[in-house]
């Protein structure tokens, strides 16, 4: 149980059950300012005063510049039901066994199994941590202060160090030649894709779910042997030196080989998400994101703890990102997207990725191994130019 949070400490990652959402990721929510008020139950007079005040300020909170979660544990609160969750702005976490009140420090063991509870108002800032911390008060005057406060802080919310913030990524340009970026394009053009899904946790388990809300695309895995080696000697010779210089972090391994399509004609998007949050996904380290074309519109890469600027790498060009960022791909409006997305990891990873091998249930295509394939970051001493992609045609 961690001790009361305060301003400045970074807000602890956790999965609970909302009023609609019976696993909601807490931290996919960043990017904007939040409040999260732990009130205990709406049955409480003055609990139920604050929640009417703020329910009264949707300009305020309307989920683009401030989201509100109210946390109550209370059942009949859900029952009666004394609060309702209202999109945008205003959602609800059941908290029955003070558990997301123990990662707030709002909670204390008070003896004979009994919980003694702090009635709190957090304020949140974009990249997840406490801004404020505003204790319940019976005459009221929390709630004026909070909303007075609230109404202080710049805007938009990616100003709210008093600077624009920048996420921590590397682009880099020619991580791949025109004619590397072709053979791949025409691959796919060849072959098509299957459906994409994401990895997520259930029963244990890692598993591929879909849904077209979160997530549209469509991935060719790649098998061409020659491909294969290409791609590996140009990640190894572009890419791993420059996340050792930058991170000093030596990547050796490499998982999967794809050609990924987000496509106008489907409204391809990947919503906010990690990718690393599963048993699965534990070793992942770094995310590369190559892009074979730039004739499209939309589709940019978006990191929004940091701010809502999406980043769009030119043909052949990477970026390049640590997978517990929050990030997300805007809606291809234009055209299509075409890109190669490995994750790259280290030894030490690696035994974890061993480790974790039996949690990792059957996935979509682009998450299984290919046999063959290397996860290896090491090929001959051959240039990347020596290893000559396929043609379409040949393969």
């Amino acid at each position: 149980m961690s001790d009361l949070l305060q301003p400045g400490d970074a807000v602890p990652h956790f999965r609970a059950a909302t009023l609609r959402n019976p696993n909601y990721a807490f931290d996919t929510a960043a990017g904007r300012y939040l409040v999260m008020g732990f009130f205990g139950s709406a049955a409480e007079p003055s609990s139920r005063a604050a929640l009417v005040a703020l329910r009264r300020r949707q300009d305020l909170f309307n989920d683009d510049n401030f989201s509100f979660f109210g946390v109550t544990a209370d059942r009949e609160d859900a029952e009666k039901p004394r609060v309702a969750e209202v999109y945008p702005g205003y959602r609800y976490f059941k908290d029955y066994d003070f558990e997301i009140s123990k990662l707030f420090g709002v909670a204390q063991p008070a003896g004979d199994g009994k919980v003694r509870f702090s009635r709190t108002w957090f304020v949140i800032d974009p990249g997840m941590r406490v801004m404020k911390r505003i204790a319940f008060r019976a005459d009221g005057s929390d709630v004026p202060e909070l909303i007075s406060y609230l109404e202080s802080l710049p805007l938009p919310p990616s100003n709210s160090a008093g600077l624009g913030a920048q996420a921590p990524i590397l682009i880099l340009p020619d991580v791949f030649e025109k004619e590397f970026c072709d053979a791949l394009i025409g691959l796919y053009r060849k072959h098509g894709g299957t459906e994409s899904g994401f990895m997520v946790q259930r029963e244990g388990r890692t598993v591929g779910s879909y849904d077209h809300s979160h997530k549209r695309r469509q991935d060719y895995v790649i098998t061409e042997e020659p491909i294969i080696r290409g791609a590996n000697s140009r990640i190894l010779r572009r890419v791993v030196p420059q996340i050792e210089k930058a991170h000093q972090f030596v990547c050796t391994k490499i998982e999967r080989y794809i050609v990924a399509r987000y496509g106008a004609d489907d409204g391809g998007h990947f919503r906010a998400h990690r990718d690393n949050t599963t048993t699965g996904t534990a070793h992942r380290r770094f995310a590369v994101s190559i892009n074979l074309n730039d004739d499209f519109e939309g589709g940019g890469v978006s990191f929004p703890e940091y701010s809502q600027r999406t980043f769009k790498a030119p043909a052949g060009g990477a970026v390049i990102f640590s997978c517990a960022l929050l990030h997300q791909v805007s809606k291809v409006t234009a055209g299509e997207r075409f890109a190669f997305l490995p994750f790259l990891y280290d030894d030490a990873a690696r035994a974890i990725r061993d480790k974790n091998a039996h949690t990792l249930a059957k996935a979509d295509p682009a998450q299984a191994p290919v046999p063959g394939a290397p996860n290896d970051l090491t090929v001959s001493s051959q240039t990347p130019r020596d290893i000559p992609p396929v043609t379409p045609a040949e393969s």
